[in-house]
């Protein structure tokens, strides 16, 4: 199984790849310099392979890299801030304003 995570647009997003077919993202906006991660999905055939924990943990390396700071509103992003601490010193919580720059779905 051959694994490659890439930034995508429309919508915002890092999608990861098995053998060249798109298994999931992790949605994202960019706000005042903040990289706010709303929303993550892998295919249910795709499931139970680490593949969440790949493309969130390259999205959030590929953040901190560009120098912004990463916000956790999706469940699973907040459980992969918190348990890899070395996020903890480039996230910020989420404020009203920023929960407003999230896209509206559907």
């Amino acid at each position: 199984m051959e694994t490659s995570v890439s930034r995508r647009t429309g919508p915002d997003r890092f999608e990861i790849s098995v053998d060249g077919a798109a298994a999931g993202f992790t949605l994202f906006v960019d706000h005042e310099g903040r990289r706010i991660f709303y929303h993550t999905e892998v295919d249910p055939e795709h499931g139970g392979r680490g593949l969440a924990g790949e493309v969130v943990g390259t999205a959030l390396q590929r953040t901190v890299d560009e120098g912004m700071r990463v916000v956790a509103v999706c469940p699973y992003v907040k459980k992969y801030v918190n348990t890899h601490e070395e996020f903890a010193g480039h996230v910020d919580a989420a404020t009203p304003q920023m929960l407003r720059a999230i896209p509206r779905q559907g």
